[in-house]
């Protein structure tokens, strides 16, 4: 039996930075003033970034939806159901001293079908930062 084991290329700053770019752009052109928080696959900060019109809390919400999405790699869109009421994660946010939010935003961030990090979106709606922070991933070659 053959195993066959390959690396994949980590989260990089310049990797970070361009999600970030890329989320505040859609931002923009929705009009909508934003923050936008990337990690790497550790679960460490490596790009951050609040637009001056940004409420300030949108800068604890974009990493919060980022550590979230990265902990659970899925996107906080997906678990918004699974914590209320009866739902898989109910007591998860309550069960944990982690910052984790259950709020659209956040979306794992994938190389080669590997997790290598996560980028999270607050400032908007939560559909509209679940959107600015997909076209962000989307755009990440």
């Amino acid at each position: 039996m053959s195993t066959t084991t390959f690396a994949v290329a980590p989260l990089t700053t310049a990797d970070a930075e361009s999600l970030v770019d890329a989320a505040r752009a859609a931002a923009e052109v929705a009009g909508i003033a934003v923050a936008v928080t990337v990690l790497d696959a550790g679960g460490h900060l490596l790009a951050f970034r609040r637009d001056d019109r940004a409420v300030l809390i949108a800068g604890e919400t974009s990493t919060r939806k980022a550590y979230t999405a990265l902990q659970l790699d899925a996107p906080t869109a997906d678990l918004v159901d699974a914590v209320r009421p009866g739902g898989l994660f109910h007591t998860l946010p309550t069960a944990l001293d982690r910052p984790l939010l259950f709020i659209a935003g956040g979306v794992p961030v994938h190389r080669d079908g590997r997790l290598i990090g996560a980028i999270g979106v607050g400032g908007g709606a939560p559909d509209q930062d679940h959107a600015f922070a997909s076209s962000a991933v989307k755009e990440l070659v």
